[in-house]
């Protein structure tokens, strides 16, 4: 009885410290803290009030981010293998793209870029409001999640 007793207090334990790292698999598109809010973009300040790195994320969508001329901009959209983010389009010349290290997660999409020239860049993707079906007759959903950050160089 005794090893039996000690087994299930060992197996509860693993079970207890397994849980602290997870979540529970709701894919809101928001990065929210422990107090429900919306987590601003990380940032490390620079010179002239714009980072020198900034990092975004899916609940950053719609923002203007400014981030100082030799500083990086890096991001990381958490997607799922049934609703993968799109690779991320950068439209102007204010940032170039460097390397962003490995996407880890199927669905997620990651990049990162210099800022190389002062101006105003805009940094879209995209991806599917929900998964796509596994089986004839279920029902489709055309729905799409825009997200686009706007990036002042400075």
């Amino acid at each position: 009885m005794r090893r039996t007793t000690t087994s299930l207090a060992l197996a509860a334990a693993a079970l207890l410290l397994a849980g602290c790292g997870s979540h529970s698999g709701k894919d809101t598109g928001k990065d929210t803290g422990s107090a429900g809010k919306v987590s601003p973009p990380a940032s490390t300040p620079a010179k002239g009030g714009c980072a020198s790195l900034v990092q975004l994320k899916a609940a950053d969508s719609g923002r203007t981010v400014c981030v100082a001329k030799g500083g990086e901009v890096r991001l990381t959209l958490d997607g799922t293998k049934s609703r993968p983010w799109k690779p991320v389009m950068a439209d102007g010349s204010a940032l170039k793209g460097i390397n962003a290290g490995f996407v880890i997660q199927p669905g997620q999409a990651t990049a990162a870029y210099q800022a190389v020239a002062t101006g105003t860049e805009k940094l879209t993707s995209s991806r599917p409001l929900c998964a796509q079906p596994t089986a004839p007759g279920q029902v489709s959903c055309k729905g799409i999640q825009d997200w686009t950050v706007t990036v002042k160089v400075q």
